[in-house]
């Protein structure tokens, strides 16, 4: 086994790679072309930019998009439905809410399995699990004759109450292996989503469905491709939770990678947190497509138990993000006399105009080019970005516009960074939370390059760009740990709460939960777990997770009083209001399984000693005026250097932009500070 721990992200324009050598306690960072034919090219061509031989690996870990990019473009699996004959159309009959109450186009999200596709199967049990009628067996046969006959690719079962007691998915499992052999593609409900609410249940059933056969073929596709090159370490993947598994389980589960990618850059904001004693965090990825947000609050991720992606419902634990269509390869248009930005993205192929690949309209990249904020000689992944391609594609826009080329591309920067800081607003403003109290930390490759304008447009006082920005999510997957998350429900008023019995509960849901670690090469010494709670008030639709300082805490005296205030504080925290003494209830138990496989530790950089700033200058244009700037490569500064703007630091993976009236300072982990002058 080798020494070098590796982390990959793909992204929709590139893929970012992150090493550590754990005999040398160093990092270095690279990144290749997306390659969207394939995934599996663009991701050995980034290894092999870090690794020379595969066999060096000792850990080997990466976040993919592959399900989440299926179920975005609609091209996931075709999906046979097993439902309950009482509630078949449960799946399309859905929600009854408006979630724009004054849109007269709203429309429900579209189902992705079609109700010609739903087969109605016989058998019934109660709410409690008990059967009131036996499985329909010769239905299910039936629907295994439909699956084999009209192309059908994946199979999703969901049936009434199977949360209580699954019994009825089970045999139906073991009713189509029998019929179709044991490479089928198959969801069970109470599998992917063990809680109570029934359509919840059967959305994140035929999601995983939908999206396992991609993510499957991609996962087997590559764990073999790293095998032919002589890897020994096992692949792991990032997970939506902030957790990672091995690829092997994936592959059982891929409904928990849907957010593969983007969680790696809240993991990394979380132990930059512990680093650099900051514990309140906005976290910002700006790559080449997207822009997600993520919060750390206290240090640790701000993690839900419920998601919707394309308006649909899935049960599972993810990192709280925000995602909205404005990256660097965002395209800039005109419409009815005005200038739109994104959220259509010029990708990796054939990407911004000045890649010189056939791109003929500008994006967000071609503006900061022209207006000097990007170095053509610095820029990474092989590409050397031509400015006068930019310009010609800045002053087509600009004559619709009444432009020249510099305005308009101050414009589409502009317009990028109101959308941006939106976003930031819809979760913190919209949820109670003042983002002036936070931390910036931005990272993607073109995330620094507009942190600092979002935070001036946000009051919030402080910028970290930390070290390997353009491939931090990377770097987060490095800290991250084996994790395991499991659900089941558990429905009690809190005058009814029998501590003991709900303390049982815990401690078997634990032990079952730590047992699951043993698929996934955790040393018993290395694991450890996590209990909650998910908590309302009685009668209300919406929980909290509440968590608990052990499995075994119900059965301690006091603990519905103490419950109840954890609860009181999350909701006067969530919503902006409690009330305290009202009667609660509890409808879930939730245990997660920890494991340490080991961690790539901070490395510090090496000192100034009272060595001078280095640079260059060259002009860049704020606010309409040529600047004389300092250019300084990263890799140049020491800690303890300190600037101020304007200025532009260049490295292969971002560029960091600093404004006038802004002042910037290397830490001792690498990490670029930057305040406005006289904070």
């Amino acid at each position: 086994m080798g020494a070098l721990r590796v982390a990959l992200d793909i992204g929709g324009t590139f893929t970012d790679v992150v090493v550590y050598d754990e005999r040398t306690g160093r990092y270095r960072a690279a990144k290749a072309s997306t390659t969207p034919d394939d995934l599996t090219e663009g991701v050995l061509t980034a290894l092999g930019h870090v690794v020379d031989r595969a066999g060096d690996l000792s850990f080997l870990v990466h976040g993919t998009t592959q399900g989440l990019n299926a179920l975005l473009q609609r091209r996931g699996a075709r999906v046979l439905l097993l439902a309950g004959a009482a509630a078949a159309d449960t799946y399309h009959i859905a929600r009854g809410p408006r979630t724009r109450l004054y849109d007269l186009h709203y429309r429900k999200p579209e189902p992705l399995v079609p109700l010609r596709d739903i087969v109605p199967v016989g058998g019934r049990l109660d709410a409690s699990g008990a059967e009131i009628e036996p499985l329909d067996e010769a239905a299910v046969r039936e629907a295994a004759r439909r699956y084999r006959d009209e192309g059908f690719t994946a199979i999703a079962v969901a049936y009434l109450f199977s949360h209580a007691n699954p019994v009825h998915e089970l045999r139906t499992r073991e009713i189509l292996t029998e019929e179709l052999g044991d490479g089928l593609t198959l969801s069970l409900s109470h599998e992917a989503a063990n809680e109570w609410r029934e359509y919840e249940r059967t959305s994140s059933a035929v999601l995983e469905s939908y999206i396992g056969p991609v993510v499957q073929r991609y996962l087997t596709s590559l764990t073999g491709a790293l095998a032919e090159r002589g890897a020994g370490a096992p692949l792991h993947v990032m997970q939506s939770s902030g957790g990672v598994i091995t690829a092997e389980s994936a592959r059982r589960r891929p409904l928990q990678t849907l957010l593969s990618g983007p969680v790696g850059g809240t993991m990394a904001g979380v132990a930059l947190a512990e680093t650099l004693q900051r514990p309140d965090l906005i976290c910002v990825d700006m790559g080449g497509t997207s822009f997600d947000v993520s919060l750390v609050v206290d240090g640790r991720p701000d993690i839900a138990p419920e998601a919707r992606l394309e308006g649909l419902p899935v049960l599972m634990s993810v990192v709280d993000l925000h995602t909205i269509g404005a990256g660097g390869g965002s395209v800039a248009w005109a419409e009815a006399g005005g200038l739109r930005v994104g959220p259509r993205s010029a990708g990796a192929d054939p990407g911004p105009a000045c890649y010189g690949r056939g791109g003929t309209e500008p994006t967000v990249t071609d503006a900061n080019l022209r207006l000097g904020r990007l170095d053509p000689a610095a820029f990474g992944g092989g590409i050397a970005p031509r400015a006068d391609l930019a310009e010609a594609a800045l002053a087509r826009l600009g004559a619709e516009l009444g432009l020249d080329a510099a305005a308009m591309a101050e414009g589409i920067c502009d317009v990028a960074n109101a959308k941006m800081a939106q976003a930031i607003r819809t979760i913190t403003v919209s949820r109670g939370i003042e983002p002036a109290r936070f931390t910036l930390v931005a990272f993607g490759g073109a995330g620094p390059m507009h942190s600092v304008f979002l935070a001036r447009e946000l009051g919030i006082g402080e910028v970290v760009v930390p070290r390997f920005p353009g491939a931090l999510s990377a770097w987060g997957m490095l800290q991250s740990e084996i994790r395991r998350d499991f659900a089941e429900p558990y429905f009690r008023l809190d005058a009814d709460l029998d501590g003991a019995d709900l303390a049982g509960r815990l401690r078997a849901a634990a032990g079952r939960a730590l047992a699951s670690l043993d698929s996934e090469g955790v040393p018993p010494g290395a694991r450890r777990v996590r209990a909650a709670l998910d908590v309302r008030y009685a009668a209300q639709e919406y929980t909290l997770t509440v968590p608990l300082t052990a499995p075994d805490e119900p059965a301690s005296p006091g603990f519905r009083r103490r419950v109840a205030e954890r609860f009181a504080r999350l909701h006067e925290s969530r919503y902006g209001h409690a009330n305290p003494g009202a009667p609660v209830e509890f409808t879930a138990l939730r245990v997660t399984a920890l494991g340490d496989l080991g961690r790539a530790g901070p490395e510090r950089v090496p000192p100034a000693g009272g060595a001078p700033v280095p640079g260059r200058g060259r002009p860049v244009v704020f606010a309409g005026r040529r600047h004389p700037a300092r250019v300084v490569a990263r890799e140049e500064l020491r800690a303890g250097h300190a600037f101020a703007g304007p200025a532009v630091v260049t490295e292969p993976t971002a560029t960091t932009v600093v404004p006038p009236g802004h002042r910037v300072t290397m830490d001792s982990f690498g990490s670029l500070v930057i305040r406005r002058e006289g904070k």
